[in-house]
């Protein structure tokens, strides 16, 4: 029988509080089964293992997520500004956005579904640059590669010279939406 108060919904919650403290790499199980106070095969009665674990906890990661971009409107550079505070402000979240292998296969169709509802979110933003038919896929990879290189970059200490952060990533943003729309 499952211990008391605990649930598959009550150990995501768990796990995103874990996430949130030490990030994508410390959220185990020992981590999650240690802050609600029960042993690890505890935990397999509500979750499967490490990697059912991750799709959950990514789930609710990435529907958090297209709500930010959502939010931001249709404007790429809003959305763009949207995905990068995400990311700096939830780095294990936004790493949880991210994917892997535990994110592939017949276990993560939702996760899945939910991804590719968040692609749309930045598809649709980009559709009012009027872009060239067949380009949106490669604009979406674009959008991502700058937002993601920069949030790692930032994350990482990597933008250590004096200059304003907030601006080189508005130039950058702008040249991006610039060439796109050549």
């Amino acid at each position: 029988m499952p211990r008391a108060g605990l649930s598959r919904t009550r150990v995501v919650e768990i796990a995103l509080a874990t996430l949130d403290e030490d990030g994508w790499d410390g959220m185990t199980l020992g981590a999650v089964a240690a802050r609600a106070g029960v042993a690890v095969p505890s935990l397999y009665k509500h979750v499967a293992g490490l990697p059912g674990l991750r799709r959950d906890v990514a789930l609710v990661c990435v529907e958090e997520f297209d709500a930010v971009l959502r939010a931001a409107g249709p404007d790429v550079v809003a959305l763009a500004r949207a995905a990068r505070r995400y990311g700096v402000s939830r780095p294990g979240r936004y790493a949880a956005v991210q994917g892997g292998d535990w994110a592939h296969g017949p276990d993560a169709q939702e996760l899945a579904a939910a991804s590719a509802v968040t692609v749309e979110t930045i598809a649709d933003a980009l559709r009012s640059l009027g872009l060239e038919p067949g380009a949106e896929i490669d604009a979406v990879r674009a959008v991502r590669a700058l937002v993601h290189g920069f949030v790692t970059l930032q994350a990482a200490g990597g933008f250590g010279l004096p200059d304003d952060v907030d601006a080189s990533f508005d130039r950058a943003v702008a040249s991006l939406v610039a060439g796109l729309t050549r």
